[in-house]
């Protein structure tokens, strides 16, 4: 690791001063994403700002219309949470899926958001679900989040402070996920509210996207077999030892049927 300064804040306001004093401050959330390439040293700062001692970053809580988790929340907390597996079981099923024990018992839904790797599994619940990202400032819209490789709307020093789920008539998560990162080759999130449909892939590109052409046929017969014929080029998809871009074209086809069928499982 290069050298850092660590800080330890035990409010919100005392987090943002921190950061705003710093050169080059980073917010550390779980960790772990950010503590890897630190140690590898792809990645450095001047100052690192835990967030793990301030009071209600964490916890779900049920409103009207929705589930709003803290961005503190641990990955393992989703999973077993009896309100997030009665009103959205494909967002549990997401959690569950993600790295191995240890990591979903310190990874944070903030952390792994703002990190927006683009084999993470929250960005395509994220988005596949249309939920908002709260921060200290604002109120942003699943759509406008993501917008690049490890790149968010997120502007200097605006921290994420939870995240809000509207309760779909249905949902379905799938994964074909590398077996030894636990990572996602392709994982697809599907929901159906209202008539309106959104499916997000991740694992695929540089960040999270919708397939419009999926959305549409499944608003019109939400089946499996809807999406029958409907592909997604492989130009512009990754490549990497684990699967080529043709590969990974295949796959969302595949990863949006079994999402389709899961929405529909009793």
């Amino acid at each position: 690791m290069y050298p850092f300064t660590y800080h330890r804040p035990a409010s919100l306001d005392d987090a943002r001063a921190r950061l705003a004093a710093s050169e080059d401050g980073r917010p550390l959330a779980g960790g772990m994403s950010l503590i890897p390439t630190m140690r590898f040293r792809l990645s450095s700062c001047s100052d690192l700002v835990d967030l793990n001692a301030i009071d209600g970053l964490a916890g779900i809580e049920r409103h009207e219309g929705g589930i709003r988790i803290g961005a503190m929340t641990r990955h393992a907390a989703v999973e077993a949470s009896a309100e997030v597996r009665e009103a959205i079981p494909a967002l549990a099923a997401l959690a569950g899926s993600i790295g191995d024990v240890q990591v979903r018992n310190r990874g944070t839904i903030g952390g792994s958001i703002c990190f927006a790797d683009p084999a993470a599994d929250y960005p395509a619940g994220i988005l596949g679900l249309g939920a908002s990202v709260n921060t200290d400032r604002r109120s942003i819209a699943a759509d406008d989040f993501f917008t690049g490789l490890y790149e968010t709307a997120l502007e200097d020093g605006e921290l994420v402070v939870s995240v809000d789920f509207p309760v779909p008539e249905r949902a379905g998560w799938a994964k074909f996920g590398n077996q030894a990162s636990r990572f996602a080759v392709v994982a697809v999130m599907v929901s159906l509210a209202g008539g309106a449909v959104r499916l997000a892939v991740t694992g695929a590109k540089s960040h999270v996207f919708r397939v419009p052409e999926m959305e549409a046929a499944l608003a019109a017969d939400f089946s499996a077999e809807a999406l029958e014929g409907i592909a997604v080029a492989s130009e512009g998809l990754n490549e990497d030892l684990h699967a080529d871009a043709a590969y990974r074209a295949h796959l969302v086809g595949v990863m949006a049927k079994r999402a389709v069928r899961a929405a529909l499982a009793p």
